[in-house]
């Protein structure tokens, strides 16, 4: 039988809501957790509904147990096998170290932050459902082998090594993440694609060394998002590069002459004629024949390239709008060229920036 393991006192109502829990009917423990919760001020507030689903189980349920907190005085089960956590801010570092029975982590959206090594070392570790949290701290799940499901629309910040040997992740989805820390997906040999949005900002040094089947990866045109040429060495099979759809294609759109446009599509594709035939480099273990590969210098380069050339479309655009506004001036009021002419071929208001390389300066 299953052993699920509460951390936190659930709350969904009024501030009665657990006095009055003995009243709906439920069992022996619910109502000793409501007796504890009466004694007990500072106890986080408690959900004790009949029926309530958490996560895959009901309330109340034969082999649920409730854990206030995580301390030394509380000592995690280690034949639990699902975690639900709620009521607290941060799971704390090394909370479920080596546990080897944990197969499913649901944390309540209350849950901000995953503390350094929670759950390494989980090796029957399946699924973490995690909606709110904003922080994954280091190594906090690494060599977590069977890990095949994360859920985690919130992120934004993962720490260096937090998802290390994770050799069973196939895919991951990361809408909300904007820093992604050195080898942070490291020898993750199952990861075949990574999504990420506008709010990336940059993937630091080995965040995917050895992701031997990782085939596509979808980011934004950001100039400096990848920092290091080691980000994918050993990535010998990534071949595919998406741009996250936004501001570029926006503006692509809106130019003026559909050969520039054309030639923007063609300068964005580039990229995928280019990573198949790219280094991947060696081995992160074999160090002394020491070789980062070509895929991040490549994409790196082509960014680079796709700004620049975007950046001069949007000027010659804006060249010939100023030119054609001049001359309908002369003969149309000032008034309706500029209100009922103009903005229809104005571009979108975005910005692009490309920093200088030392060749340029």
């Amino acid at each position: 039988m299953n052993l699920v393991i509460v951390i936190g006192m659930f709350f969904d109502g009024d501030e009665g809501a657990f006095v009055k829990s003995e009243e709906r009917g439920l069992d022996g423990m619910g109502a000793e957790m409501t007796r504890q919760a009466r004694k007990r001020k500072t106890l986080q507030k408690v959900c004790l509904r009949a029926n309530r689903k958490i996560g895959n189980f009901t309330w109340p349920s034969r082999g649920m147990k409730v854990v206030e907190r995580i301390g030394d005085d509380e000592v995690i089960p280690r034949d639990a096998t699902h975690v639900i956590v709620a009521s607290i801010r941060v799971i704390p570092a090394q909370a479920f170290f080596g546990n080897p029975s944990i197969i499913e982590v649901i944390c309540d959206v209350t849950v901000k932050e995953v503390g350094e090594g929670a759950l390494k070392w989980c090796q029957s570790l399946r699924r973490v459902i995690m909606p709110g949290v904003e922080v994954i701290e280091r190594g906090a799940f690494n060599c977590c082998v069977n890990l095949t499901d994360v859920e985690c629309g919130k992120l934004e910040i993962i720490k260096d090594s937090a998802f290390t040997q994770c050799t069973s992740l196939g895919s991951i989805s990361l809408p909300s993440a904007k820093i992604v820390e050195r080898e942070a997906f490291f020898n993750c040999k199952a990861l075949t694609d990574a999504t990420f949005s506008s709010e990336l900002e940059r993937i630091e040094m080995g965040a995917f060394v050895n992701c031997r089947s990782l085939e596509r990866i979808i980011i934004p045109l950001k100039d400096g998002i990848v920092t290091a040429d080691d980000t994918f060495r050993g990535c010998d099979n990534l071949k595919q590069v998406d741009l996250v759809q936004g501001p570029v294609h926006e503006t692509i759109a809106a130019l003026l002459l559909e050969e520039w446009g054309n030639d923007m599509y063609e300068e964005i594709d580039s990229i995928n004629q280019i990573l198949p035939t790219a280094p991947g480099g060696v081995s992160y273990y074999e160090i002394s024949h020491h070789d980062d590969g070509g895929k991040a210098r490549a994409i790196r380069t082509w960014i680079r390239s796709v700004l620049r050339k975007i950046i001069h479309y949007k000027a010659e655009h804006q060249r010939i709008v100023d030119e054609a506004a001049t001359y309908l001036q002369l003969a149309l009021p000032r008034d309706i060229v500029i209100k009922n002419v103009l903005p229809f071929l104005e571009l979108p208001s975005c910005t692009f920036e490309v920093e200088l390389e030392e060749e340029d300066d």
